[in-house]
């Protein structure tokens, strides 16, 4: 139960997850797919503690739907490692689904950010019984901000709550979650990220988990975007 737990705070804090935020970044920011335009995300990730270890396969598509409007769909694989008491145990299954919306009802204008709201609803599509997922439906709002400061340097803000469904006989609190990002961009084609997040279980005076990221974005054309964080 302690690696679930563990696996289920990690999916969280990548809320809307995986295949609506900025990649590979946790943040997100505020503009959303051109109209008519489809984005698709395909990603892998791994984690790793004394618990479990943790590896997944997020999937994310998104569509222009009208001017400042983005509709999107996350799913994926997911496969856990966990060390019991008898012994390892591997489970592997589908994850949970997801679907997300984001409007910008704000645009950048001198000293003001670009502003928008993403909303998303998890669907319990994973394995509860083999504690894959919770098996109950989650819903999440998130306030996001973004600001351009000269020619290559981005700034992103998030802050979001998270409704938690409480599985039968387990004591789940939801979470508050926020985190500040930055994008530079190195060359015409590589762009440095770098994020703090956080979040927070509103029950029973339990910590902040803080998490760091940083990594690289690569735009070898137009239309394909390559990066890597850890």
């Amino acid at each position: 139960m302690k690696c679930f737990q563990r696996a289920v705070s990690a999916c969280l804090i990548f809320t809307a997850g995986a295949g609506f935020a900025g990649r590979p970044l946790a943040i997100d920011n505020a503009d959303p797919v051109d109209v008519g335009m489809f984005e698709f995300e395909l990603g892998a990730g791994y984690e790793s503690d004394s618990a479990c270890n943790h590896a997944e396969i997020p999937l994310g598509l998104s569509y222009g739907l009208m001017p400042g409007v983005q509709i999107g769909v996350a799913f994926g694989g997911q496969l856990e490692e966990r060390d019991e008491i008898t012994g390892s145990d591997r489970k592997c299954g589908i994850g949970d689904l997801e679907l997300s919306a984001k409007w910008k009802f704000f645009d950048e204008t001198g000293l003001f950010p670009a502003q928008a709201l993403s909303a998303a609803v998890k669907i319990p599509t994973a394995d509860n019984s083999n504690e894959l997922g919770s098996g109950e439906m989650d819903y999440d709002i998130t306030w996001i901000a973004s600001k351009t400061v000269g020619e290559k340097t981005g700034i992103h803000m998030n802050a979001g709550y998270t409704w938690i469904g409480e599985p039968a006989g387990e004591e789940v609190g939801d979470v508050i979650h926020y985190g500040v990002a930055v994008d530079y961009q190195l060359t015409e084609i590589v762009q440095w990220v770098g994020e703090v997040f956080a979040e927070k279980e509103l029950q029973g005076g339990t910590q902040t988990a803080v998490q760091y990221n940083t990594g690289f974005r690569w735009n070898p054309s137009e239309t394909l975007t390559l990066d890597v964080a850890a």
